[in-house]
């Protein structure tokens, strides 16, 4: 049962489109930090630690992949980025819940934001530009 699940996972993640990628690292993300803050709580360090660590990889990989040079806001985003990759270190080494509930409030609106995005239909390009609306 396991190896079919990874095969379905495996071929979701081939098959996203760049937008649905960024949704299901949000959820990821988000799904990390609400396991860290329920070890937290429990005392799981290892647990919580394992998880906080998990998604610091993810924002990594969302610094990784923003291009500041593309889009006015991009920058903003990327001191967002900084800011919570900061604050999960913080939040593994004092083991700190309220600095990963911190993580979380900051990051929720921007997992629905882009989850809206996405979920907007693109119109055929025109001019070699893609529309969305």
């Amino acid at each position: 049962m396991t190896d079919r699940l990874n095969d379905y996972q495996r071929t979701a993640i081939l098959s996203a489109s760049p937008a649905q990628l960024l949704t299901m690292l949000y959820d990821r993300l988000l799904l990390d930090l609400d396991r860290a803050e329920q070890a937290q709580l429990a005392e799981q360090w290892g647990e919580a630690s394992a998880q906080l660590l998990h998604a610091q990889d993810i924002v990594s990989e969302l610094q990784r992949t923003l291009d500041v040079r593309v889009w006015d806001g991009a920058s903003r985003l990327m001191a967002i980025y900084d800011y919570v990759y900061q604050s999960l270190v913080r939040a593994n080494i004092s083991r700190d819940v309220e600095l990963t509930r911190e993580c979380q409030a900051r990051l929720e609106p921007l997992r629905q934001a882009w989850h809206e995005a996405a979920a907007m239909p693109v119109a055929a390009p025109v001019g070699g530009v893609a529309r969305v609306g």
